[in-house]
């Protein structure tokens, strides 16, 4: 008998490549196969920023479907990319699957795709293929977008997905609280065709649940009791961040510059604030400047992650002075080695956007937050690390709709001086630690998924 070999087929977006990949990179180191299958657009992307040839014990092969959208094309438009890559990606898919099959002694043996993927499933259930799915964000995300149905009937929403009250809610005392208008779906895109696009996709991520014979999700039941014991099936593997401490193939869409770990050996014990936004957020030029000149008024060293495109229209406009006032008080890069960053005895903070991910790396690592949510589930992350697990604060906007410079430094200050909070955020970093340590939750599930896998 060959060895199992897993197709994996992530969303087309950072936020879920990089879990997929932790995942495939632990299998491997469990004798594994793995065809990782990015859309040609990020798969170019993921080539660059690692610059070398994958080997993973050579079981790690990267493949690559076209999504359909042509090369000039805006892949941040959800609603349009994501209506593509429905239409065309199942037939390159099951080509793909034919093509490896014909190739490699070890065939496909399992499909391990997104929930978000929901054609993947008829393409595994069409070839007769065994399938298990992913959820790459919080599992409580994913309870909410299954019980679409159940807001429906009880008039949360219509069937539209537009909201029908503008109250704030809360499932139960221990999950987060809800606001309407960050309905995910609601709060990707501005343009309701997206919207509309966007609510149909996540009621099809019942179809991926309930068909296939695992769903996975990268989260502990440390962090989200409530969110497991609501949908049984769903089985917490994380935090893959936690369990896998990566190399270099992490999935990143841009080029880590590994200089800011030497900036921060520089720095004294908890002094440095990480600022770092993710792969979607972007600011305009008023916010971005009121965002450097908080920092500079802090009085406290700083590594800004600053993407080349994350303000607006031109490129970025340090405010006049700025770069020579805070001189090499300031370190900014355009993508950092966020893992080890985190890691770093340097780090006091980290003002993040509160993507799932990063979430996952702040909490593992024991390190309290300053939440700056853009979109998508953000928002919920927000009141986990707020309300649930209290170990962040929340920025407020002013009347001009902008988190002024003065904000920022008042909540570092409030935050830095915090000893509860930061207490919190080590007994909080110890209990996920364990989850996926020996014995713990999260690794007698992945245990046990490795072994349906070899079986």
């Amino acid at each position: 008998m060959g060895k199992p070999h897993v197709l994996v087929i992530p969303c087309a977006a950072q936020g879920h490549v990089i879990p997929f990949m932790e995942l495939s990179r632990y299998l491997t180191k469990q004798g594994i196969k793995i065809c990782f299958v990015n859309t040609e657009f990020n798969h170019k992307r993921v080539i660059h920023a690692f610059g070398k040839s994958v080997a993973e014990n050579g079981l790690l092969q990267l493949a690559s479907v076209p999504d359909g959208l042509e090369d000039g094309d805006d892949r941040n438009q959800l609603g349009k990319l994501t209506e593509s890559a429905c239409q065309v990606m199942p037939g390159h898919l099951k080509d793909l699957i034919h093509k490896v099959n014909a190739s490699d002694d070890d065939k496909i043996s399992c499909v391990l795709t997104d929930v978000t993927m929901w054609f993947a499933v008829d393409v595994a259930a069409e070839l007769g293929i065994p399938m298990a799915a992913l959820w790459p964000a919080s599992v409580f995300q994913l309870v909410f977008n299954l019980r679409i149905p159940k807001h429906i009937d009880d008039g949360l929403i219509d069937e539209n997905g537009t909201p029908l009250t503008k109250d704030v809610f809360q499932l139960s005392p221990t999950t987060p609280v809800i606001h309407p208008p960050n309905f995910l779906w609601l709060n990707l895109d501005p343009f309701p065709s997206t919207q509309k696009i966007m609510f149909d996709l996540f009621q099809k991520n019942s179809k991926a649940v309930e068909t296939a014979d695992w769903v996975l999700c990268n989260s502990s039941f440390e962090l989200e009791p409530e969110g497991f014991n609501l949908f049984p099936k769903i089985l917490p593997i994380g935090p893959l961040s936690a369990a896998n401490r990566l190399g270099n193939l992490s999935g990143n869409f841009w080029p880590e510059d590994p200089t800011c770990l030497q900036w921060l050996d520089q720095q004294p014990p908890a002094s440095v604030i990480y600022v770092a936004f993710g792969s979607f957020t972007v600011f305009d030029q008023i916010q971005f400047q009121e965002l450097a000149l908080g920092l500079e008024l802090t009085n406290r060293p700083f590594l800004w992650v600053v993407r080349e495109d994350i303000t607006k229209g031109k490129r970025h406009v340090y405010p006049q002075g700025f770069i020579e006032r805070v001189g090499n008080r300031g370190k900014m890069v355009s993508w950092a080695p966020q893992g080890a960053v985190l890691q770093h005895s340097s780090i006091a903070c980290f003002i993040s956007h509160c993507g799932w991910n990063s979430t996952l790396e702040g909490v593992s690592n024991g390190v309290p937050f300053l939440c700056w949510p853009y979109f998508a589930d953000q928002f919920l992350n927000q009141s986990y690390i707020c309300d649930i697990w209290k170990v962040g604060l929340r920025f407020e906007k002013d009347e001009r709709g902008i988190i002024g410079k003065e904000e920022i430094k008042s909540k570092v200050e409030g935050l830095v001086g915090d000893d509860n909070i930061r207490t919190r955020a080590v007994e909080l970093k110890q209990r996920v630690t364990k989850s996926v340590g020996e014995g713990g939750n999260s690794d007698k599930v992945l245990k046990d998924f490795v072994e349906w896998l070899k079986s």
